[in-house]
């Protein structure tokens, strides 16, 4: 084997060549099993082209045959490639050769020639079952090797660490002994050197002597060696890493440096207690003090109290240094001021950093808000600059209130968007805060438990979503643990989800289901025109609103003389306290005020009016006019609602047999019924209406010319469900539709002139209002769902006749719910299809033409027909007058003014 290994090296070097793995085979089955089994270490075969033999090497071979020969190799025998250990040979291998001959050993050299050629063509074999080794893996070093290589030098490193701290402490006690010793000589006058190293030979004869050293030179090298060892032990803290795993005995395949570890302690304490940075600052100050002072101590002749303070001063003061003499009390004075200065730098940071956290936590609205009896908004949306306006002139009568507003938005974005309104709060003010309604603690910050009403708005989402965190509002503000203080009123977007939020909230939830009221509104309007300025008029706190209040000096009055009670306000309902204080809208004249029974009125504030006496009045007798009957209509829906059913239910209930609904959208005809279905409508039950499918976009004129758009009585462009999520596409789309209609109906003017006039329109021919409206929309009813109040102006200057402010009138409703959760009741049955609803009737029904009377005699007027009078518009006003403040004063009227009233619907 060493004649075949120099013939080898006796060869020129040429540059090794990558190994080939040519010929090679996997193992299946039972063939052969690996000599190291393992997912580290995969079996791998070599392959010959000479026949295997199971006797090798023959007994008539001789080791001087040539190498093909020694490729003689059964497929049992397995080798591992040279790139993941070196190939020795076995025990049973080395006992074997080792009482063999020199024959055998040539033969094993030209076998292990043979094998370095054979090399070329092996593969590696994974075992069934096992993943093969990565790369990585291969070339990594086991850690036998690295324990053999860090042995020597770890060794080393502890017997020195552990001699220099061995050192110390017998420095010290030498030090300490030779003390005692000097006292002794002093003390029997040894005068002479000689004289005291004899009496310190026979004392300590053993004890290594330092005849000059000093106590201050000691003290000394303690101080380096103490301040050198930390950063010595940082600098090998790998390798006693090392020595922790290998003395462990584990085998883990990622090891993390103690260095890392220690790294990672340090960062975790400083981010959990807030107090460590602290600490820490005033740890290395008490340990460049002491170090300090022990340096200067071993430099100067001054007292170890003298050298702390000094010290002190020093690092209090880094120019305090400028007196020292000497060279050594100069480096010490210098390496004491420059840690001085970098602690004084660290404490300048820190200060630093905790003012300025402070103040981005105030910034950033992380502050707790201390506030009582405020109102409490969580969520942002488009409709929080009405809500807030509605509020702050709701609170004007009291001289402000407090809004607190909590929303996943930065405090200065909200601050920001509030400023932009440019509208004046009337002394409210509007506290913004950043954090999440679902968060306890977020709650807990802005004092939920004292707010006086919770407002939780809808998100800018689909209506299954908004809700869905609806009722997760729902189910935090139920976890407070202090409890609530005022009710919760929740902005719900569909009519669906209603019950499911008031199961988990109880009594304390008013909800507002927008789409839904917004959805009727839109049909009331449509069949009474000019509805939706005077629904703002109540809503809003601006003009005359609803309110609830107990008056004892009424007990024992019938309804019929409470109505001419309030010179400032008009009853128009009565909370019975004896059926649970249920609120009867629009009672019997008969009915007879009891004990805690409340008046419902509209009014201009709660302390603008009062009861008073019965004013002189002379009612007498409505004219004998039959209300004309309802005459059918033709409808037309452009656009497609996600609660279009119950639009459909609702015109339902309020159309006469006969009537026509167009359906004009982008939904195929198949899809509709479909969706009708699944909302709960049974098309087959429909009785009054009938409805007509045109699918088509609203926003292509040619889709619209084909359309009977002249005939239509109303028009309603709906909020398109596809787009509802975007208010600004959403508007546009609304009034590009609005202003297409519109152009294709002014064309078609001369064909509708000529037709006959409307069933309708003929019935209240003498309502010049009523014409108007519909002129100004080119003889058609036209009524648009606008989501941003911002697109009002835009509306009003495309000649529309009617329109609707959905984000504002919802704002107004929740605001008034928010300042008297009673008012819902009132609005849910004012919106429903059955029971009392507001209308516009024609003054023809009260009076004659030219006729003087006073606003009571009229409200007694309806009193007659069952209905509560609470406004009136003139002919040549544009706007009405809702709850009159003269309501003595004798006017005259005419055949061409309406009435507005609270009516039964029927």
């Amino acid at each position: 084997m060493l004649d075949d290994r120099n013939e080898e090296s006796s060869k020129p070097n040429k540059p090794e060549s990558p190994p080939q793995l040519k010929k090679s085979r996997t193992i299946s089955g039972d063939d052969a099993t690996p000599i190291f089994p393992g997912p580290l270490f995969p079996a791998v075969r070599r392959i010959s082209t000479i026949p295997s033999s199971r006797n090798w090497p023959p007994p008539d071979r001789h080791a001087s045959n040539t190498a093909a020969d020694h490729r003689d190799f059964s497929d049992r025998d397995w080798v591992f490639p040279s790139f993941v250990l070196p190939q020795n040979p076995s025990k049973r291998s080395s006992k074997k050769h080792a009482s063999s001959d020199a024959s055998i050993t040539s033969q094993l050299a030209g076998a292990t020639e043979a094998a370095a050629a054979e090399r070329k063509k092996i593969k590696l074999v994974p075992q069934p079952g096992r993943e093969a080794p990565s790369t990585s893996e291969l070339t990594r070093p086991s850690s036998r090797t690295r324990a053999r290589d860090l042995k020597p030098s770890l060794l080393l490193l502890f017997l020195l660490t552990f001699i220099c701290i061995l050192s110390v402490p017998y420095a010290v006690y030498l030090r300490q002994r030779i003390a005692k010793l000097e006292e002794c000589c002093i003390s029997k006058n040894v005068g002479t050197d000689d004289n005291i190293e004899a009496s310190l030979s026979e004392k300590n004869p053993t004890i290594l002597r330092f005849p000059n050293a000093e106590r201050r030179t000691l003290v000394l090298y303690s101080v380096v060696f103490t301040l050198a060892m930390p950063f010595v032990l940082y600098k090998h803290l790998d390798y006693f890493s090392h020595l922790t795993i290998l003395s462990k005995n584990k085998n883990n395949k990622e090891e993390v440096p103690l260095k890392k570890r220690i790294a990672y302690m340090v960062d975790v304490c400083f981010s959990v207690y807030p107090y460590a940075k602290l600490l820490a600052l005033l740890f290395a100050t008490i340990l460049l003090i002491g170090f300090g002072g022990l340096a200067l101590y071993a430099v100067n002749k001054n007292s170890f109290a003298e050298a702390l303070w000094l010290s002190w001063t020093f690092v209090a003061d880094s120019g305090n240094h400028a007196d020292t003499e000497g060279i050594g009390p100069r480096i010490v004075s210098v390496s004491i001021s420059s840690g001085g200065m970098l602690i004084f730098a660290m404490m300048l940071g820190l200060v630093s950093d905790a003012i300025s956290e402070k103040v981005d936590s105030l910034r950033k609205g992380k502050s707790e808000v201390i506030e009582r009896n405020h109102i409490l908004v969580l969520g942002w949306s488009d409709k929080l600059g009405s809500l807030l306006k509605q509020l702050a002139i709701a609170n004007k009568s009291v001289g402000g209130g407090v809004v607190v507003v909590l929303a996943e938005r930065d405090k200065e974005e909200m601050e920001i968007d509030i400023a932009k309104l440019e509208f004046d709060f009337m002394g409210t003010s509007v506290i913004c805060r950043s954090g999440s309604p679902l968060i306890l603690a977020d709650l807990k910050k802005v004092s939920v438990s004292k707010a006086r009403a919770i407002i939780v708005l809808a998100s800018d989402e689909n209506a299954d979503q908004s809700d869905a965190r609806a009722l997760r509002v729902v189910l935090s503000l139920t976890g407070v643990k202090e409890g609530l203080r005022g009710h919760v009123v929740v902005e719900m977007s569909d009519l669906d989800n209603e019950p499911l939020v008031k199961l988990v909230g109880g009594e304390l939830i008013e909800t507002v289901v927008a789409h839904d009221v917004i959805g009727r509104l839109m049909i009331q309007c449509a069949l009474q025109p000019g509805l939706a300025q005077i629904w703002e008029d109540i809503l809003g706190f601006e003009n005359a609103e609803f309110y609830i209040k107990r008056w004892p000096q009424l007990d024992g009055l019938r309804f019929e003389n409470v109505l001419i009670s309030f010179p400032d306000a008009i009853p128009c309902g009565i909370k019975v306290a004896a059926d649970g204080g249920k609120i009867n809208l629009n009672p019997d004249d008969k009915y007879v005020m009891k004990e805690g029974d409340e008046v419902l009125v509209i009014a201009e504030d709660d302390d603008t009016y009062a009861p008073s006496a019965f004013p002189e009045v002379c009612a007498g007798l409505c004219p004998n006019t039959v209300e004309p009957p309802k005459y059918p209509e033709k409808i037309l829906f452009c656009g497609w609602r996600r609660d279009i059913d119950d639009m459909i239910l609702v015109l339902e209930a309020s159309l006469p047999l006969g009537s026509e609904l167009w359906m004009f959208n982008e939904v195929p005809e198949k899809e509709r019924e479909k969706k009708l279905t699944d909302g709960g409508l049974d098309i087959s039950q429909l009785e009054n209406i009938k409805l007509v499918h045109k699918e088509g976009n609203a926003v292509i004129k040619r889709h619209l010319e084909n359309l009977p758009l002249e005939t239509f009585d109303s028009i309603l462009i709906l909020a398109d469900e596809s787009l509802e999520d975007s208010v600004v596409h959403s508007d546009s789309r609304s009034l590009a539709t609005l202003l297409l209609i519109r152009d294709i109906q002014s064309k078609r003017l001369p064909y509708k002139e000529t037709k006959s006039t409307s069933l309708r329109l003929s019935a209240f021919s003498h309502s010049s209002w009523i014409r108007e409206m519909q002129q100004a929309s080119d003889k058609s009813i036209i009524i648009s769902e606008i989501l941003d109040s911002r697109t009002r102006n835009l509306v009003s200057v495309s000649r529309i006749s009617d329109y609707v402010l959905s984000n504002e009138l919802v704002s107004m409703a929740l605001a008034m719910v928010a300042e008297d959760k009673q008012i819902n009741r009132v609005l849910e049955e004012l919106f429903a299809e059955e029971g009392n609803e507001m209308c516009i009737k024609p003054a023809e029904l009260y009076l004659y033409d030219q006729e003087e009377l006073c606003f009571y005699d009229i409200m007694l007027r309806g009193r007659q027909r069952q209905e509560v009078v609470i406004g009136y518009r003139l002919a040549n006003v544009e706007r009405a007058v809702i709850n009159p403040s003269l309501k003595s004063a004798v006017r005259k009227w005419s055949h061409d003014d309406v009435f507005v009233v609270i009516s039964i619907n029927e």
